[in-house]
C-alpha cells in the first residue's frame, strides 16, 4: 500500500542516519480515506550496517521518537549499547513529529477544516493498532526480515498489539514499563492507578510533611479560579492535582518540594507548574487519545474522572498522575479548540486490541521489566501475558 517513498542520509559523530518517508493510508481498511507520512530513522554506528534492526516504540500516546546523537551524551542513553548488536529504528508514530502530526491549532495540520466529528474520526486511526500496521510497512520497505521490539511504556502497549497481531514479523520483543493488564476492565485499571497515588502523596508527605498545608491551600485557591498560568490559563483543582506525575521520575519529589516553596502568585510558581503540568499543547495526542490505551473494545466515558474515589474528592492533598481531567480542554486554552472532538472520543465505541488467544500462540521471545514504583499500574495487578 505504499504510494511514495523518499530516503536521505545524515551523517553525525558516530553515527549514521536513513531517514525515510512512507506514505500509508489513513485507514488500511479504507485506503479511500486518504494517505498520510509516516517518518522514521534508521541509526547505525560504525561497521554495523548488516546488523538487524531494532524498532523502539517510545512512551505515549502521542510522542515523536527521540532525536539520536552520541553528543555531549547518548539520546536515548541506551543507544550506544543497542548499536553493539542491532540497527536501531526510531519510528515517529502516526500524527506525531514527521509523521502528518496533529495539532490542537485548527489552523495547523490534518484537522484544519474539519468538523469535530470528523476530527474525532480521523483520531479514531491513531492508536496502537494503525501504529503496528505503519510498522509493518516500514518493516517491509527495509527487506521484510523479523526484527526485534524494544517498546516502552505506551511503547509497551502497543508491542503487545504488534504481539497479538503480527507476530510474524517478530523475531523478539522487549518492554519496559509498558504492560498493559489484558482483559481487565477499564474501571479497573483506574481504580488501580488511584490507589496508587494515594500511596504516592503519603509517601511525599512523610518525607516533606509541611508541604500538606501548602498543597490544601493551592487546591482551594484553584477551585476559586486563583491558580493561572503564564498564558493566562486557569488551572482547576483537578487539573492542580495531575502535578503529581513528577512523582513517578526521579527527583520528582524534591521538583516537587521546590515548586511548592514559592508563592502560589508567583511568576516562578506559574512558569514552573505549567512546565510540570502533563497535558497540554505540545503534544495533544497525549491528551486525546490517553485514555483510549485502556479501552479494549469499550468506551473509555472520562474513565480517570469517574473512578476518583470518594477520599480523592474529599481530600485535596492527594494528587494525580495521568488521569484525564474532564474540564481540562475548557481549562486549557491550547486545548479547547478540541473539546467538543473530546468529547466524542470519549464516548467512542473502540474496537478490541488484545487477542487473548493469540498471545497465547504468539510463538516470540518476550522479556519484561515491570517498574515496582510505576504510576500507571502496580506489578501485581498487572496480568501475566497470555501464553507467558
Amino acid at each position: 500500500m505504499l504510494k511514495h517513498m523518499s530516503e536521505e542520509v545524515k551523517l553525525l559523530p558516530g553515527l549514521k542516519l536513513r531517514e525515510i518517508t512512507l506514505q500509508v493510508p489513513l485507514d488500511y481498511r479504507n485506503p479511500a480515506a486518504g494517505m498520510i507520512d509516516i517518518f522514521a530513522r534508521v541509526v547505525t554506528g560504525q561497521e554495523g550496517e548488516k546488523r538487524p534492526y531494532l524498532l523502539f516504540l517510545q512512551g505515549g500516546p502521542g510522542h515523536e521518537a527521540a532525536r539520536p546523537s552520541l553528543c555531549p551524551s547518548p539520546q536515548p542513553s541506551w543507544l550506544p549499547r543497542a548499536l553493539e548488536d542491532y540497527q536501531v529504528v526510531m519510528l515517529d508514530q502516526r500524527g506525531t513529529g514527521r509523521s502528518t502530526p496533529v495539532s490542537a491549532d485548527l489552523d495547523f495540520g490534518p484537522l484544519a477544516g474539519l468538523t469535530p466529528s470528523a476530527q474525532a474520526e480521523y483520531l479514531t486511526h491513531l492508536r496502537a493498532d494503525e501504529i503496528v500496521r505503519d510498522a509493518e510497512a516500514l518493516r517491509a520497505y527495509l527487506g521484510g526480515e523479523p526484527w526485534t521490539l524494544l517498546g516502552q511504556s505506551f511503547g509497551g502497549f502497543t508491542s503487545v498489539r504488534y504481539l497479538s497481531s503480527h507476530p510474524e514479523g517478530l523475531s523478539g520483543a522487549i518492554l519496559t514499563g509498558g504492560l498493559t493488564a489484558v482483559g481487565r476492565p477499564i474501571e479497573d485499571i483506574y481504580a488501580e492507578t488511584w490507589r496508587i497515588m494515594m500511596d504516592k502523596s503519603e509517601t511525599y508527605y512523610r518525607r516533606f510533611p509541611e508541604d500538606r498545608d501548602r498543597v490544601r491551600q493551592i487546591y482551594d485557591l484553584a477551585q476559586e479560579g486563583e491558580v493561572v498560568t503564564p498564558n493566562g490559563d486557569k488551572v482547576g483543582a483537578d487539573w492542580w492535582r495531575t502535578v503529581g506525575i513528577v512523582l513517578g521520575a526521579q527527583g520528582g519529589g524534591m521538583k516537587l518540594h521546590e515548586l511548592l516553596e514559592n508563592d502560589p502568585y508567583s511568576p516562578a510558581f506559574r512558569h514552573d507548574l505549567a512546565a510540570m503540568l502533563p497535558f497540554g499543547g505540545r503534544n495533544p495526542l497525549y491528551a486525546i487519545l490517553h485514555e483510549s490505551c485502556y479501552a479494549d473494545g469499550v468506551s473509555t466515558r472520562w474513565a480517570a474522572s469517574r473512578t476518583m474515589p470518594p477520599e480523592v474528592k474529599d481530600d485535596g492533598t492527594f494528587f494525580a498522575g495521568e488521569h484525564l481531567p474532564r474540564d481540562l480542554f475548557e481549562e486549557s486554552s491550547e486545548l479547547r479548540p478540541l473539546r467538543e472532538t473530546a468529547e466524542i472520543i470519549a464516548n467512542q465505541e473502540w474496537e478490541q486490541l488484545y487477542s487473548a488467544t493469540r498471545l497465547a500462540s504468539a510463538d516470540v521471545p518476550v522479556a519484561a521489566a515491570a517498574y515496582t514504583k510505576m504510576l500507571m499500574c502496580r506489578c501485581g495487578f498487572l496480568s501475566r501475558l497470555p501464553g507467558s
